[in-house]
């Protein structure tokens, strides 16, 4: 009994432990990899210099999960790509995929502007 429950304790932490990053990562306004870390410089510039820069920034995104999908899939094609030939066809199969999954969601955001 006492070692089914330490059992069941260590899993659940184990899985805890798992899920944590995924979890902080999902969440709204939580850093992104990649994403340019604030620093002192910037929190000091001159209001003059933030308008400039907001005004020079894109619009928000209208479709950022689908730009975001859009995003991974062309990294997945690079690498892809970028991978040995060696797979039998199925290399050549997952890349040709991925071009239809690309154009797919560029029609899917045309259509919905």
């Amino acid at each position: 009994m006492k070692r089914t429950l330490i059992s069941c304790a260590v899993g659940a932490a184990l899985l805890g432990a798992t899920l944590l990053p995924v979890v902080f990562h999902a969440q709204p306004g939580s850093p992104r990899s990649g994403a340019p870390a604030a620093t002192p410089a910037a929190a000091a510039a001159s209001p003059a210099a933030t308008a400039a820069a907001a005004a020079a920034s894109p619009e928000p995104q209208r479709f950022p999960h689908m730009a975001a999908a859009v995003r991974h899939l062309e990294q997945a094609k690079q690498e892809l790509d970028a991978a040995e030939p060696v797979f039998h066809g199925h290399r050549e199969k997952a890349i040709e995929l991925v071009n239809h999954a690309l154009e797919e969601c560029h029609k899917g955001m045309e259509s919905a502007r």
